[in-house]
């Protein structure tokens, strides 16, 4: 990403346009799924379609960009929380940034657009990051043993995408949201809370595969 000093004043409204149109694409893909169409994120953001149409040249682009972008966020996140030296407050910082920010919620076009490289690339550093995150908190004996990684990525996935917050949203209801969000904490810190170790009990079955994110995006 170029430097703040280096962007022109083009190059920073397109970066704003992106991550507005990121925030839009994530609500109306919640409500919409992988039919959501182009008009409807472009009106969320607002931003001109003709813009960005000039900016994307078809909506399997968009996505492309938007996939980029969010697994970006994870990655800054990960990041973050392996600066912090406790590492049970770098995991969970971590995950509930990315709760918070609504990560997974472009799950709906998984399997609708080809990866390309950057996205590829992206997402094994945010594995990597991830696995570094999640060991960490094992050696210091605070993640129960029997949590992967996976687990961690499935359980941001499934609380970064909220029915309540959706349908407020959608209804315009404002006066709701914010207690919608705090409900989505309590949440989020009940799941903390049964992390760490030693845990109540085993987690039942066998742990989940990476091939449920990858193999999901896969077009074959």
């Amino acid at each position: 990403m170029t430097p703040p000093e280096r962007r022109g004043p083009r190059q920073a409204e397109a970066e704003r346009n992106d991550r507005a149109l990121l925030r839009a694409a994530r609500e109306v893909l919640a409500t919409e799924g992988a039919h959501a169409s182009v008009a409807a994120i472009a009106a969320r953001a607002g931003v001109g379609i003709g813009s960005l149409y000039r900016r994307y040249r078809t909506k399997e682009e968009l996505f492309q960009r938007l996939s980029v972008l969010s697994v970006e966020h994870w990655i800054a996140a990960a990041e973050q929380g392996l600066t912090d030296p406790d590492a049970w407050s770098g995991l969970a910082g971590f995950l509930t940034a990315c709760v918070e920010f609504g990560q997974g919620s472009l799950g709906p076009i998984a399997g609708t657009i080809e990866v390309t490289d950057r996205m590829r690339k992206a997402s094994d550093r945010s594995d990597r990051l991830l696995d570094e995150l999640v060991d960490r908190a094992h050696r210091a004996g605070v993640l129960r043993t029997d949590v992967t990684p996976v687990d961690i990525a499935l359980l941001i996935e499934q609380l970064g995408t909220s029915p309540v917050l959706d349908q407020l949203r959608k209804q315009g209801r404002d006066d709701l949201v914010p207690e919608a969000e705090a409900a989505r904490r309590r949440l989020v810190a009940l799941a903390l809370d049964g992390l760490r170790a030693p845990g109540a009990g085993r987690l039942p079955g066998t742990p989940p595969s990476l091939r449920l994110f990858t193999e999901r995006w896969s077009r074959d």
